[in-house]
């Protein structure tokens, strides 16, 4: 993002010329490098060193265009898409809504993203310092969706630290039945195959899933060595005493109302995880204390987007601070010595 009076300014105009905007000055802007962290927060997810654990989640930075502004924002770590094989315009605009009222934000932005190519040769500019994950997707009129995941993963390797398989997305029809069993077993047995280097592989999940569906899915993503779970993505869900004019929209829901069907569905994955394999928590996460309520609930790092839209980027270090004191008032010498500590 940009300095916080910048996104006031921006949310006086259109979500996605905003959003355009604020990519453009990450690019192109002078920002100051964030200061050092504590050495408290840093931690280790699945092989990758992380300075701090409070991660950006996909969807800002769909073509990895703009993480030389983005690595100097004080993130751990940052992950760019979703990709997918070929280059699609996504879903008809408007597709982007902003409910102030609520902090929250609905999507129904469909992939929009430049394509593999694109993605690729912004990925070979990266700084090298900051850990940089790839979310990939499907193209909507694919006949064969994990193909598209496997042909992303081939694409890629060498070029991202690690790789997000997103099957949660709300907005291209169909992508969510891929977390039916028979269908899981097929994608994550191809990736698995598809794998030539120890990059970790993460699978992203919905919040609008059972406790047993997400049972089967800690299980199913175990037996085919996932590294990770991203638990969780947006909702179709429209919890009650939104406010917002919006609100009725179709798409994706963030922010804030996700907040608490999030970080169940964190508690349900960590409760069968048993420590078995990291998670990290995403879904309206706009303060230290909510991402230190994942962390304790089972979160070996975070992440963050929609909060950014309303708090601004001071937000990261905000929430870094706030896990410092909390971690020393407590106790404990590391992120890791927290995680689960509610459990």
């Amino acid at each position: 993002m940009i300095p916080d009076l910048g996104t006031v300014a921006l949310r006086l105009l259109d979500p996605e010329t905003a959003h355009g905007l604020a990519i453009a000055a990450l690019k192109h802007a002078p920002l100051p490098r964030a200061e050092l962290d504590d050495p408290i927060l840093a931690t280790r997810i699945a092989g990758l060193d992380l300075p701090n654990p409070v991660g950006l989640a996909a969807g800002l930075d769909k073509n990895a265009e703009a993480l030389h502004g983005l690595s100097r924002l004080g993130f751990g770590f940052v992950e760019c898409g979703s990709v997918t094989p070929l280059p699609q315009p996504g879903n008809p605009k408007p597709r982007l809504f902003r409910l102030t009222e609520d902090r929250a934000i609905i999507n129904r932005m469909g992939f929009n993203n430049a394509g593999l190519e694109t993605f690729a040769g912004h990925l070979r500019a990266r700084p090298s310092a900051t850990v940089v994950g790839a979310n990939l997707g499907a193209n909507k009129d694919s006949e064969d969706r994990a193909a598209d995941y496997v042909t992303g993963l081939r694409r890629l390797t060498g070029l991202a630290d690690y790789f997000t398989v997103n099957i949660s997305s709300p907005n291209t029809p169909g992508l969510r039945a891929l977390q039916g069993r028979d269908a899981l077993d097929d994608l994550l047995g191809r990736v698995a195959e598809a794998r030539t280097t120890a990059a970790p592989v993460f699978l992203k999940i919905a919040p609008d899933l059972t406790a047993a569906e997400i049972a089967m899915i800690v299980e199913a993503a175990l037996a085919h060595r996932v590294d990770a779970l991203i638990v969780s993505n947006t909702t179709l869900d429209r919890p009650d005493g939104l406010r917002s004019s919006d609100r009725t929209e179709a798409g994706g829901l963030s922010g804030d109302p996700l907040k608490a069907r999030a970080l169940t569905a964190l508690r349900d994955a960590a409760a069968v995880a048993a420590g078995r394999i990291p998670l990290i928590g995403v879904g309206g996460i706009a303060s230290g204390q909510d991402a230190w309520d994942r962390i304790r609930a089972g979160a070996s790092a975070i992440q963050i987007y929609s909060a950014l839209i309303y708090e601004g980027p001071s937000l990261v270090g905000r929430i870094k601070r706030d896990l410092v004191a909390r971690l020393r008032a407590e106790g404990f010498s590391s992120v890791s010595d927290a995680v689960g500590a509610s459990r």
